[in-house]
């Protein structure tokens, strides 16, 4: 039997309210994370992600109050990502209600991090996020970026995702930065590279602008996929998602 795939709206945070901006800038207010969250969730959403863009320390505690209230709302798993740095961290989102921690730049500065994580908590608890972009300065053809895409490494995106992997990352969330914000349809010649290295679920996103665009993101590889402007507009609803990918003969939830 197959894996009903899965579809995740995701919900950029600062300061307790939904933002959405372009990588990071000119935030513009979408409105409570717990009602949004709430909405999603009778839509038909199975799961949320939560990313926290202005991950500071005095933020923090806010964020924690923004997990606790959307969990005790919803009933499926909740990721949240954004400045997770420590392994306390971790045990404190955990402790707030979240079931997933995703991970990024700290790791790539330490990737001991993903062991530490993984050995304590299980790899079903964490998501590796990468944010990646073609670069002929790699043998793969694509690099990983931080600073939300304005800023290159000199890291193979894929030998990234294997090492990660070897380390307990029990998913990959990859975010094409070529894509993103284009509304032309997921990256599917990185899905389907990603995919072929990959012996645990791959999430894409960047780039989804209709229905008809998560299709061809399941056939490249993709056993999920997430995006955050055309839900918060109103433009695609999850229910129409699911209906297209129904008619292509995936199977839904």
């Amino acid at each position: 039997m197959s894996v009903a795939v899965r579809i995740i709206p995701c919900l950029d945070v600062a300061d307790g309210r939904v933002v959405k901006g372009v990588n990071f800038l000119n935030l513009k207010d979408q409105g409570d994370p717990v009602e949004l969250a709430r909405y999603y969730y009778e839509q038909g959403a199975d799961e949320i992600t939560f990313l926290d863009v202005k991950a500071t320390v005095e933020n923090r505690s806010t964020m924690f109050d923004v997990v606790a209230r959307t969990a005790d709302a919803v009933f499926i798993p909740l990721t949240v990502g954004g400045g997770v740095r420590t392994v306390e961290d971790v045990a404190q989102l955990l402790a707030h209600g979240a079931d997933k921690v995703g991970v990024n730049s700290a790791a790539i500065q330490r990737p001991e991090l993903l062991d530490d994580i993984s050995s304590r908590y299980g790899a079903q608890v964490l998501v590796l996020s990468l944010d990646i972009t073609r670069s002929a300065s790699t043998p793969s053809g694509f690099v990983v970026t931080t600073h939300g895409g304005r800023e290159l490494t000199d890291i193979d995106a894929l030998e990234w995702a294997r090492e990660a992997i070897t380390r307990g990352a029990g998913e990959l969330l990859v975010n094409s930065i070529d894509a993103d914000g284009t509304k032309d349809g997921f990256d599917l010649e990185l899905i389907s590279a990603i995919r072929e290295i990959s012996s645990v679920p791959v999430i894409a996103s960047g780039g989804a602008g209709s229905a008809a665009d998560f299709p061809p993101a399941i056939q490249a590889g993709a056993d999920a996929a997430l995006a955050a402007s055309i839900f918060h507009s109103k433009a695609v609803t999850i229910g129409e998602v699911k209906s297209v990918l129904k008619n292509d003969g995936f199977e839904v939830r």
